[in-house]
């Protein structure tokens, strides 16, 4: 195990919450996570979170990756696999500025998570792909 793996991430989750508005709905035992926003009649809304607890530096990064939907904002991109690619983007520079280096498992992890939303988008047809989200389309999607 190495040092990231036993670090306390409380003091960062309390932060990103904060800073953010986001509540956690629930803490997921699987490495997944989902994020929303409800509207209300009022005028109000709410962010919400659904991840798994951080605790590993994977963990985290799926953490800031659902973070990073409320921090950029849902309808910043057109297409959902550009939104995921810059929120990824996002939750790997914050894990940075916050001194957790991304390891081997959060890189394959992003570079997994990119091809399966690109190869998503082309299978429903997607036109104009984005030059940086050429490159996570498998050959069987393009």
């Amino acid at each position: 195990m190495n040092v990231w793996s036993m670090r306390d991430f409380t003091p960062i989750v309390r932060q990103m919450k904060r800073r953010y508005d986001i509540r956690v709905r629930r803490w997921r035992r699987s490495m997944s996570g989902c994020a929303w926003r409800v509207y209300y009649h009022d005028g109000r809304g709410i962010n919400w979170i659904e991840s798994p607890r951080p605790k590993t530096p994977i963990s985290l990064s799926i953490f800031l990756h659902e973070v990073g939907h409320h921090a950029i904002g849902f309808k910043t991109y057109k297409r959902r696999c550009e939104e995921e690619y810059h929120v990824w983007l996002w939750a790997l520079d914050q894990m940075r500025k916050l001194g957790v280096e991304p390891d081997a498992k959060v890189r394959r992890r992003f570079e997994a998570s990119m091809q399966y939303a690109v190869d998503k988008a082309v299978r429903r047809g997607v036109r104009g792909l984005p030059q940086p989200l050429k490159r996570y389309a498998s050959r069987r999607a393009a």
